[in-house]
């Protein structure tokens, strides 16, 4: 296809096409003439895969050439995933979070394999720390619970990451799972949030709150 026809397929402009291109994450089509070339489905599948990252992944250009270039590698799925997590991950210094926010962080992932320098780790503990100074108490295993749903939503993310045939599949399913898997997992709970307090909090005629049963299990 021509350029014009991968701009309406694709539904991106001409000019953003060729932004990507001058940006090197996408590849340039077969020359098929003076000032013109040929584009494939591939490029088409490129495109919708950057906008995916860009537009509601929100990550930058220079993250996704980033994460494109460990889709398109021979590195080892961990890498991958090491690349993807940083990409969508604030620098942390670690010397900025407190021992005790690390150290409840590591009792809260007991047993995880789980590097020191781990972005999430650190992320958690800087949260962990914000609870504590704005007078936030885990009364009910808040922290614990949410462990156990990350945990099923990481097994959930390699379950669909062993359905994929080849390496190139496998590798765009670690880079999607975790940039939009984030967006998606946030999404949920909100919803699941409005669900679970319209159980609890159900509001009768008469304007007076009153607690809906727990159907939580």
């Amino acid at each position: 296809m021509r350029m014009a026809e991968l701009s309406t397929r694709s539904g991106t402009p001409v000019a953003t096409i060729k932004y990507y291109q001058r940006e090197n994450i996408l590849a340039g089509g077969a020359h098929s003439g003076p000032n013109q070339a040929l584009y494939s489905e591939t490029h088409l599948d490129r495109i919708r895969l950057i906008r995916g990252l860009t537009e509601v992944g929100g990550l930058s250009v220079a993250a996704v050439r980033r994460v494109l270039e460990a889709i398109d590698s021979e590195r080892s799925l961990q890498e991958t995933f090491e690349i993807a997590q940083q990409s969508v991950s604030a620098t942390i210094d670690p010397s900025t979070v407190s021992a005790e926010a690390l150290a409840r962080v590591d009792a809260l992932t007991a047993g995880w394999h789980v590097s020191a320098a781990n972005p999430g780790r650190l992320a958690a503990a800087r949260v962990v720390d914000t609870f504590a100074e704005v007078g936030q108490v885990d009364a009910r295993g808040w922290f614990d619970r949410y462990a156990a749903a990350a945990l099923l939503a990481a097994e959930a993310d390699i379950d669909e990451l062993d359905a994929r045939v080849d390496r190139a599949a496998k590798g765009e399913t670690v880079v999607v799972g975790t940039v939009l898997g984030d967006k998606l997992f946030s999404g949920l709970r909100r919803a699941a949030q409005e669900h679970i307090s319209a159980l609890r909090y159900s509001v009768p005629l008469d304007g007076a709150p009153e607690p809906a049963p727990d159907q939580t299990s």
